[in-house]
């Protein structure tokens, strides 16, 4: 074909393409919201019961700030914090949940990092805790700084930044350690109890939840090294713009209200509010 041929049939075949993947893209931008609507329910990704985070109490009621995040979303699209369907999920498998549409979002204390935002398929909306990993030992170690565990073994969870931050920080220190991995943290935190390592590495706000579930926590104690930054936060697929507007505005919209002093209690009254941060809201 000769050039000055080629050039429009190049342009109305590019045209043509945008057209396909601009109209693909608004119909995939509003399914999320569609089926939560058409479910009646907001399926949301947590863990298998981090205290703090997401925990079943004795009636099997979610607690937790993420639990609490999934029942937020549910309230802004459905007018019911109630209508949550938690999809219970391990460190291994969290991603793989969000990314085959098991759920519409995960709050599963999960490390916002550069590998997961580019290469899963995933959008982060925000942080909404943040944590660093440390470890946590037997008092009858006689170990005061993380720096003295040369030839340690560590128990530490599968499918987590964990085990990476682990190995950096031994070769940085010029230090060897003996991995013991497992897939769940109950199962790190029973091997460890079990004696099978001589230390429990996980987020700090994890390891004083660890340490509470042994049978004598007062034997154990968590080092003072922080050796990672763990920016926590929830996550949605790529390619739903309005969904991730959705998760990523009622996060902001719950510090917004936590700073103005926005409560259930008071938010009729707040309504009649002059403060304009407050109408906004």
């Amino acid at each position: 074909m000769p050039l000055p041929r080629l050039r429009p049939a190049l342009a109305a075949a590019t045209c043509a393409l945008a057209a396909t993947f601009a109209f693909a893209h608004a119909a995939q931008a509003a399914s999320t919201l569609e089926a939560v609507k058409a479910r009646g329910m907001v399926n949301c990704i947590v863990s298998s019961g981090v205290a703090g985070f997401s925990l079943a109490d004795e009636k099997g009621v979610q607690k937790g700030l993420d639990s609490d995040f999934c029942r937020a979303v549910a309230a802004a699209t459905l007018g019911d914090p109630n209508k949550v369907n938690f999809v219970k999920t391990t460190a291994k498998d969290r991603f793989t949940s969000l990314q085959s549409g098991e759920g519409d979002l995960m709050a599963r204390n999960s490390t916002w990092s550069l590998s997961r935002d580019t290469t899963l398929g995933l959008n982060f909306t925000g942080v909404n805790y943040y944590d660093g990993q440390g470890f946590m030992v037997r008092k009858s170690l006689n170990v005061k700084s993380a720096k003295e565990l040369n030839g340690a073994s560590v128990c530490s969870q599968q499918g987590t930044t964990t085990e990476l931050n682990l190995a950096d920080y031994f070769r940085t220190q010029n230090m060897k350690f003996e991995p013991v991995v497992f897939e769940t943290i109950d199962d790190v935190t029973k091997a460890y109890e079990a004696g099978r390592c001589d230390v429990l590495t996980n987020d700090q706000s994890g390891l004083y939840t660890n340490r509470l579930k042994l049978a004598k926590p007062d034997e154990h104690m968590i080092l003072p090294e922080v050796i990672s930054k763990e920016p926590l936060g929830p996550a949605v697929r790529q390619g739903d713009e309005q969904w991730t507007d959705i998760v990523k505005w009622v996060q902001f919209a719950l510090v917004t209200a936590e700073e103005l002093g926005v409560t259930q209690a008071n938010v009729v009254e707040m309504t009649k509010s002059n403060n304009p941060d407050i109408k906004r809201l």
